[in-house]
């Protein structure tokens, strides 16, 4: 279940026992408790799966109308301490201690495979670094040029991106797409927000004789169909953070037009779908690569597929000309 406001942070109520209860249930829980003021607010908004509306959501509305004497509406004040007067101020609006201040990325709670200064990175996949991103083969890849867009700090998904880090994704993207089109192929981007803790934007080529782009549409849309799931067209210009909360759950792919076709997860999602659509007759028709674990290549192999690609990639890689 998916909360209906995402941006609201997660309560956790836990049942216990009373101590030394005959039939000896449980009655101690060991927390380790990280405190809400040196959390990114991405983490706070996070929902796990067995997440359910609080039932005390109409009690505390009421409450709070009560006690603030407001009406029914659902805009939400706050009183500006910092001046004598109790005058109030739209939340949202600017106190003298409010600047905002550079963040540092939120730390991983298990050792992450794709933060760049963590030890499990296989260093020998990485094709380019910039500042706040970096190119690397895909591990069981589809192909010896399929690759992942990744931040070099730990952040789970686009939606919670900074800005400065989304503009670096978009010069990858740009690099990418020149040097597939050089080799004749086309440029297919996705990302799967699901059960996953670092930000992996798959980056697969096309072949130009394979298929059209629009071939590669409605792969995904007819695939999506058969799974009864909806894939929706973003509209051009907009945004993922427009229409998606942090912390939420989608599916998101990009092709080479720069067409989006976009899934909102609400319950269980196929962890290889993105994969698959690609992998299948109807596009790349190699269906017995769709699982990236069967996809097992030496670790020569692997240096050999980088070394050749970063010689390709070096007149397009923006790391280099800046």
């Amino acid at each position: 279940m998916i909360l209906q406001e995402n941006a609201q942070h997660v309560t956790r109520f836990i049942a216990l026992a009373n101590i030394s209860n005959t039939s000896k249930k449980k009655y101690l829980y060991a927390f380790n408790i990280v405190p809400m003021s040196s959390m990114e607010s991405t983490e706070l908004v996070k929902q796990p799966l067995d997440v359910t509306e609080s039932p005390y959501a109409k009690m505390a509305k009421e409450f709070q109308r009560s006690k603030l004497g407001e009406s029914a509406s659902d805009t939400q004040f706050f009183f500006d301490l910092s001046k004598r007067e109790g005058k109030k101020r739209l939340s949202g609006e600017g106190g003298p201690h409010q600047s905002k201040q550079a963040r540092k990325p939120p730390k991983p709670t298990s050792p992450c495979w794709f933060c760049l200064a963590s030890p499990e990175v296989e260093k020998h996949l990485i094709i380019s670094i910039g500042t706040h991103c970096y190119i690397a083969l895909a591990k069981g890849s589809l192909s010896p040029d399929h690759v992942l867009i990744l931040p070099i700090g730990h952040y789970q998904s686009m939606v919670e991106l900074p800005s400065e880090a989304i503009e670096e994704v978009e010069k990858c993207k740009v690099a990418l797409k020149k040097f597939y089109k050089s080799i004749g192929k086309r440029f297919v981007m996705f990302e799967r927000n699901y059960k996953s803790q670092h930000l992996q934007l798959q980056v697969v080529p096309v072949p130009i004789q394979c298929c059209t782009t629009e071939d590669i549409k409605e792969a995904y849309i007819v695939q999506a169909e058969e799974q009864q799931m909806e894939l929706l067209e973003i509209p051009e210009h907009s945004d993922l953070k427009q229409i998606i909360q942090p912390g939420s759950a989608y599916f998101y792919v990009e092709l080479d037009n720069e067409e989006k076709l976009f899934h909102r997860i609400k319950k269980q999602f196929p962890l290889q779908f993105g994969r698959e659509v690609l992998a299948s007759e109807a596009v790349l028709n190699i269906p017995d690569k769709a699982n990236w674990r069967e996809c097992k290549y030496s670790r020569e192999d692997e240096i050999e597929f980088a070394k050749s690609f970063r010689e390709g990639f070096q007149p397009y890689d923006f790391s280099l000309l800046d």
